[in-house]
């Protein structure tokens, strides 16, 4: 390490590594690096980026470029989606196969330049390479990739965990991050410093780069600045409005451009460009939205599938009205028009300090000479501890951050779902008389049934047209969100509106066994999705600017539009709205299209993949029956069901929408065969291969009582009372479960061909019975063979056969195609064997089997006499369902963590009595909720909470805790409902 004399005059080494991700890390290292040169210290830059990017805007001869590919970062697979296997993977190729030789010859060409400080924007290995060559180093960034990869390993398989926690710590030995505004949850830093944006410089006027490209002050201009953007991309002149212009950057030779088109040279100084436009055509990256920030220019985006930092950036664009939202549909068919204008009206507010680059240089130069006020040696291993990164959600989780920017955390309500209660009178807080709080509704079918839940939607229907105007958002202190601009032009008041609500389940005991044909108990939970929907004569119907484009497109003609806004869209990054033709659903002969054809079209667009869960109910009632949609329809979700947490949060949205649209559209269908139509949206729509459990769950539960059924298909066997010694807790992991993920899909599949592979055993034993006992076939055995032979369900299966006949026989493991080729189909719709997948078959197969038999004892037990004994061996139940679960795979570190705690409650409360007697992880596992089992009362909650807090402080994550219950679906029924005119609202009185 080069010696440093301490003075402020002497000049310094940074080594600067830049990720070779997109060229926006590298127009902010320049920035940075330019300060440093002008400070007179030497910079050597360490990427795989164009060198020219550097050297065009650094003309110094204290900038060197070394060429070096140290990370990928995210591998696109086209200019908006991004391959997460292949990230993954291609990383691993470039920084983990070769690791340790990489290090080493790192490690050597720093001690060679005697750098005195590596930067790292935000290359992990960089952190490690300096650790071992005795240099500092901090990190300057707005994310890190082991958050990024985080989510990539949730969609391409746990394999490829360890790439993450390798990254953390990596990033573990920097001194500190200089974080920059836009900024995604980076838990691996501990020591943070915050800077203003880092961004170029505009150089020359507006006026003068119009002038110097021949563009009038008059002309209305759009940049079109899309990185990576597919040649095969014709832009047309019709995409833009008449008499409009457009810059084209970075567009490959062999694009096709109309004559309102101008291609701009490969040199051209984007930020110029960026100040001279109306407005910009781009996706979303730290450089765009820092210069178009910086510009007070209006940026039309269209969202990236899997790009995971985009959500926060996107958050502060438009916190400052500097975004306008396209979707991807629109921008690929060229209907650029509305989004165009729409930019010219908001105005961007941005005026923070835009010297982040000088800031972020100061701080580096301090933290060379050893002086920076920031630094706070701490041991790689402590900070490492509280890098809780895989499987967290995109979200912001309560209680995780102390200390937030307005941009980055929106003011939230319990759930950030449902805005926050206004104040009557000035007084914050103050609650309306009961029978007053709806009087802005006449409700003429169906009541409230006293839920507060389905009050609070109704108030916020009531405000729909003050919060979404658009021209108020525009003048207002803060803007609102786009959901509620959206949802304010939906209704047609002078209409009735229908509202339904399916609350969310907690699976007590049954789980995965449900496909497998198991008694299952479920209990609806308080959480619950409202659904409000209207019927329209497609001529009346309020659409949207873009929607009335559409048509516009296609002659003009009103038909049926379905448009739907989803309320709490940015707590999971999807788009916040959805619109389609109701003859999209119809081929050419006017049939229903298959559902195979609907899932490929709701995989078009990844933001707006959520879109099948609602809509797909339309699709499944065409299909089975015979429905046919003649007016348009507009939807307005709203739900207090957390997602990703294995409380069937996708259950109760499909619920809750098709019990409004058979309200709206006078359709009698039973609880029981909506939950089945429901299962066939999920299963054959969206993709997911999930039992039915949870739709009739959420369809025909009851408050206070566990749903019993066993999925054969769906009989319920009635309500089981929860005595009232006893009470059920949910308490949320923090690690995403989806029903979709590969280990619930691989486990039902392994599961399915066990039932083949018992179906092929029974078959012979009774051809081998037959032979031995031909004139004696009423032999107890041959029966018992016979009919495993022909059973349907493993869970009719008894565990003494299994263990008896079965267990035996059943491969631990085996490979998709040895399978096909051996047994044939597994005979399973809605699963498909991957012939180079290697199954477990032995463990999902058992787990079924005893499962039932343990759910089985569990409602026997629940009726017998209050006592320890009774709550020991329920809790037991669950605890042997719980392990069972990661015997098959479907286990997860947090739940684990979650069961380990209460049982230690358990073991430390047996001499004044235990409070809490057993814990099992729910629904598809994976991660999600993990339900308790304890004696009712207030030392029971407490424990509750005591674990809460010792899940906190050892994972950085409050864990969401669910408690009570509510009525399902059937039961509460729907509201039909009218809005009166301001002028019928009774006066509100203080009571």
């Amino acid at each position: 390490m080069a010696e440093v004399d301490g003075s402020s005059g002497a000049s310094l080494v940074f080594a600067y590594y830049v990720t070779g991700h997109g060229l926006g890390h590298a127009t902010r290292v320049v920035e940075v690096a330019r300060h440093l040169c002008l400070a007179g210290h030497e910079v050597h830059i360490v990427t795989a980026a164009p060198e020219f990017v550097f050297k065009r805007d650094i003309p110094s001869p204290k900038l060197h470029i070394r060429k070096v590919l140290l990370d990928c970062g995210a591998v696109q697979s086209d200019a908006l989606t991004v391959d997460c296997q292949g990230s993954l993977e291609e990383y691993a190729r470039t920084a983990v196969v070769n690791r340790a030789a990489l290090l080493a010859v790192e490690a050597e060409w720093l001690k060679s330049i005697k750098a005195n400080l590596v930067v790292a924007d935000i290359v992990p290995v960089a952190c490690t390479a300096a650790n071992l060559a005795g240099v500092p180093s901090v990190c300057v960034t707005n994310f890190s990739w082991d958050f990024i990869y985080s989510e990539y390993v949730t969609v391409a398989g746990k394999h490829h965990q360890s790439i993450v926690w390798q990254i953390a710590e990596d990033y573990s030995h920097a001194l500190f991050l200089i974080r920059l505004p836009g900024y995604c949850p980076m838990p691996a830093f501990r020591d943070v410093v915050d800077v203003p944006l880092v961004v170029r410089d505009v150089r020359r006027s507006r006026k003068q780069v119009r002038k110097d490209l021949g563009v009038g002050e008059d002309v209305k201009l759009l940049l079109f600045n899309f990185g990576g953007q597919d040649a095969r991309w014709s832009l047309k002149d019709e995409y833009l409005p008449s008499g409009w212009l457009c810059w084209v950057c970075g567009a490959p030779a062999e694009q096709q451009l109309g004559s309102n088109f101008k291609r701009m040279d490969r040199d051209a100084y984007v930020p110029d460009l960026i100040a001279a436009s109306d407005c910009m055509l781009g996706k979303i990256g730290y450089g765009t939205v820092s210069e178009t920030l910086a510009c007070k220019t209006p940026l039309v985006f269209v969202r990236r599938d899997h790009f995971n930092e985009e959500p926060f950036l996107r958050k502060m664009l438009e916190f400052y009205r500097g975004g306008v939202e396209m979707n991807r549909r629109d921008f690929m068919s060229g209907r650029w028009a509305p989004y165009l204008e729409r930019a010219l009206i908001i105005r961007p507010c941005f005026n923070g300090s835009l010297n982040g680059g000088k800031v972020a240089a100061s701080l580096l130069e301090d933290a060379a000479r050893g002086k920076a006020d920031t630094i706070k040696p701490h041991n790689g291993a402590q900070r490492l501890r509280d890098a809780i990164v895989f499987g967290f959600q995109l979200q912001r989780h309560p209680g995780r951050e102390l200390t937030i920017p307005d941009w980055y955390g929106p003011t939230e309500t319990k759930l950030g779902l449902l805005p926050a209660r206004k104040s009557i009178d000035g007084i914050q807080g103050a609650v309306l008389p009961y029978e007053l709080e709806v009087d802005d509704f006449e409700i003429l079918e169906g009541n409230l049934h006293g839920l507060e839940d389905t009050a609070e939607f109704l108030r916020t229907l009531a405000r729909l047209d003050e919060e979404g105007d658009v021209r108020a958002s525009d003048l207002a202190e803060k803007p609102q969100q786009r959901e509620r601009l959206a949802a304010g032009g939906l209704f047609r008041w002078e209409d009735d509106l229908f509202i339904a609500r399916a609350p969310g389940r907690l699976d007590v005991m049954g789980g995965i066994a449900d496909y497998s044909g198991s008694l299952v108990l479920q209990m609806p939970i308080k959480e619950a999705c409202h659904v409000a929907v209207q019927r329209s004569p497609p001529t009346l119907q309020r659409l949207w600017k873009h929607t009335r484009a559409r048509l516009s497109a296609h002659g003009g003609a009103a038909k049926p539009v379905v448009c739907i806004v989803s309320f709490g869209s940015d707590m999971v990054n999807r788009a916040p709205t959805f619109d389609m033709d109701l003859s999209d659903f119809l081929d050419s002969n006017g049939d229903p299209i298959s559902y195979e054809a609907a899932r490929q079209y709701f995989k078009q667009d990844t933001s707006q993949k959520w879109a099948a869960y609602v809509a797909g109910t339309l699709l499944v009632l065409m299909r089975e029956l015979g429905v046919r949609f003649l007016d348009s329809i507009s939807i307005l979700v709203s739900s207090d069901v957390p997602e990703g947490k294995g409380v069937s949060s996708s259950a109760a949205l499909e619920v809750a929408t098709m019990s409004a649209i058979a309200a709206a559209y006078g359709l009698k269908i039973s609880s029981r065969d909506l939950a089945i139509l429901c299962q066939k949206v999920e299963n054959h729509v969206v993709g997911a291969p999930c039992g039915v459990m949870d739709q009739m769950a959420s369809a025909c539960g009851e408050a206070n009582k566990l749903l019993a059924m066993v999925c054969q298909p769906a009989e319920v066997k009635g309500h089981v009372n929860i005595p009232l010694h006893v009470q059920f807790w949910g308490i949320d992991s923090g690690i995403r479960h989806s029903v979709g993920g590969a280990d619930y899909g691989s486990v039902r599949v392994g599961a399915f061909m066990g039932r083949r592979i018992i179906q092929c055993i029974s078959s012979k034993q009774c051809e081998g019975l037959k032979a031995l006992a031909a004139d004696d076939v009423d032999d107890p055995e041959f029966a018992l063979s016979l009919v495993d032979a022909k059973e349907q369900y493993l869970c009719n299966i008894p565990p003494h056969r299994l263990e008896g006949e079965y267990a035996d026989e059943l491969p631990v493991k085996m490979k998709g195609q040895e399978f096909l080729n051996s047994f044939g189909s597994h005979n399973d719709p809605v699963t498909r064997i991957d012939p180079n997948q290697s199954y477990a078959i032995k463990a999902p197969t058992a787990h079924p089997v005893y499962e039932d038999f343990r759910v089985k004892s569990f409602a026997v037990a629940l009726t017998a006499a209050e006592s320890d004994e009774q709550l020991t061996a329920l809790g037991e139940l669950m605890l042997q369902s719980h392990y069972s679960y990661s015997k098959c795979g479907l286990g997860s570190h947090g739940t684990d963590r979650l069961v380990r705690l209460v049982k230690s409650t358990n073991q430390n409360a047996q001499s004044d009595g235990a409070t809490l007697f057993g814990a099992k992880i729910t629904g598809g596992g994976c991660g999600g909720t993990v339900c308790v089992l304890g004696r009712a009362g207030a030392r029971s909650s407490d424990q509750i909470l005591k674990i809460q807090e010792s899940y906190k402080a050892a994972t950085g994550h409050l864990p969401y805790i669910f408690e009570g219950s509510s009525m399902g679906a059937g039961q509460f029924g729907f509201l039909r409902v009218h809005r009166r005119a301001s002028h019928e609202i009774p006066q509100l009185r203080a009571v």
